[in-house]
């Protein structure tokens, strides 16, 4: 059986703001097969090329809203679910983003069991 494809390829870049590289992002599918309600996220944990990723620069886009994982431990409503096998994007504050060429990234996601509450 051929492994999925969690990250997606074209997903992965820097970001741009005003002229000066400010981060980079990448972009990862849900996993889980009932969908995600952002408020049960408790950390997505990022490894660069070795270096962790603070909590405080890590940014999550699902539906074209901007989260902390602060913020995501609030956020209840439907608009705002992570749909199994949609992507997501995950961004990183960092002063430079990252050099061109290849880069090895790991990414963990850390939610809590869901109450009936919390699935459709």
């Amino acid at each position: 059986m051929a492994g999925r494809q969690i990250y997606n390829p074209e997903g992965f870049k820097n970001i741009e703001k005003d002229g000066s590289l400010t981060g980079f992002e990448f972009q990862f599918k849900a996993q889980y097969y009932r969908g995600i309600t952002l408020s049960i996220v408790r950390d997505i944990k990022v490894n660069i090329d070795g270096e962790d990723i603070e909590r405080e620069n890590v940014r999550f886009t699902v539906n074209g809203e901007t989260f902390t994982l602060e913020e995501m431990r609030t956020v209840i409503d439907s608009d705002y679910r992570w749909e199994f096998g949609d992507y997501a994007t995950v961004s990183v504050m960092k002063e430079g983003g990252l050099a061109k060429g290849n880069h090895h990234i790991k990414a963990c996601l850390l939610y809590t069991s869901p109450s009936p509450r919390d699935t459709r």
